[in-house]
């Protein structure tokens, strides 16, 4: 099978790859559509903290397929059948999976992380995975390359419940990239008020005018503070989402919240990043709240996919660019380029 392997100190190799074996508890998913994350890019950049020394993996974690094989000791699926997986397995015994947080897991495993992905045609699929519920059938209604960008939207639900955001709110957006494109469309959903977006890139402020911003702004044209004041008549906003990984964005959030505001810190920092300086003093006299989130759980995949499926969320709008498995360099080379948006790869017959 063709597939995009890291190596560490030599990067992305794609090529032929085995067929992956699998046990009696397992099942053998044919890959109809995946997509390519940040995360991918960051790992072939620096690595990542779950790789073993020396391990080498298959990218991938966003994805959805149809089962090619059983194993013999697994029951309640079958050939054929359409599925999505939710990437982070979780170790089963600790707190956090007793309370349905695979994705908070001290001992989580996830794929395209520590263990092999989706950037092939075939992934395996473990008995702990389908034990923990991580194998979700697909509705009909939903396509495959809708299927594989489930996981992405259920790491925005993840963000919009922990900042709680509710009908009517402001919201600024910092990082007009996929996944704060996906913010604001959750945003919208959930009855935002008005959504602001900020992004120095200019084609993606377009996109997001079309997803239905409120105003957007290219922060090299003019403080955001300022923006912010001058919009909401010196109140501030309700809630900040951080969808970018600067560390000055993340200072700056809590200086635009109004009393009583939320930012989330959607967007992780680079491995080595100096402290961030917070205001705690604004934290302290307004009152505001600072969080943050990582990946998604089952319910959040689940509830991802009814949106979709409902047809009031169209994930489509997101994507740029759809190519083959057989393109995966090309496709590794345009996201490293910061080319268009999400990146889609399918098998070359019908996802």
């Amino acid at each position: 099978m063709i597939g995009a392997r890291y190596r560490p100190g030599v990067g992305l190799e794609v090529g032929e790859l085995p067929v992956p074996e699998i046990g009696d508890g397992d099942l053998l998913v044919r890959v109809r559509a995946t997509a390519i994350c940040g995360t991918d890019l960051k790992i072939l950049s620096c690595g990542h903290r779950k790789l073993k020394p020396g391990q080498s993996i298959v990218l991938g974690h966003e994805f959805a397929g149809t089962i090619e094989r059983v194993g013999s000791r697994v029951t309640g699926f079958h050939v054929g059948m359409r599925v999505g997986v939710v990437p982070n397995i979780g170790c089963g015994r600790c707190e956090m999976c007793a309370r349905g947080l695979m994705n908070m897991c001290p001992r989580y495993s996830a794929f395209g992380i520590d263990r092999d992905g989706s950037h092939a045609e075939f992934v395996n699929i473990p008995e702990a995975a389908i034990a923990q519920g991580n194998v979700v059938v697909l509705p009909d209604a939903v396509s495959m390359i809708e299927a594989a960008l489930v996981e992405p939207l259920s790491c925005v639900a993840n963000g919009m419940r922990v900042v709680r955001l509710r009908a009517g709110e402001t919201v600024l957006l910092y990082g007009a990239g996929p996944m704060g494109l996906l913010n604001l469309m959750f945003a919208l959903v959930l009855g935002a008020a008005q959504v602001y977006v900020i992004d120095p890139n200019s084609a993606r402020l377009e996109v997001a005018n079309r997803l239905g911003a409120s105003a957007v702004l290219n922060p090299e044209h003019a403080s955001v503070v300022d923006w912010i004041r001058d919009l909401t008549h010196g109140r501030g906003v309700d809630v900040v989402i951080v969808a970018a990984g600067v560390g000055r964005l993340q200072a700056e959030a809590v200086q635009v919240l109004a009393p009583f505001g939320r930012v989330c810190l959607f967007a992780g920092l680079a491995n080595g990043h100096a402290p961030v300086p917070l205001d705690t003093n604004a934290i302290h006299y307004k009152n505001l709240v600072v969080t943050g989130m990582t990946g998604g759980t089952i319910s959040d995949y689940r509830t991802s996919l009814k949106l979709i499926e409902s047809g009031r969320f169209d994930i489509k709008k997101i994507i740029s660019h759809v190519l083959t498995l057989r393109e995966l360099e090309h496709a590794y080379k345009l996201a490293m380029g910061s080319a268009g948006m999400k990146i889609v790869l399918t098998n070359e017959d019908r996802p």
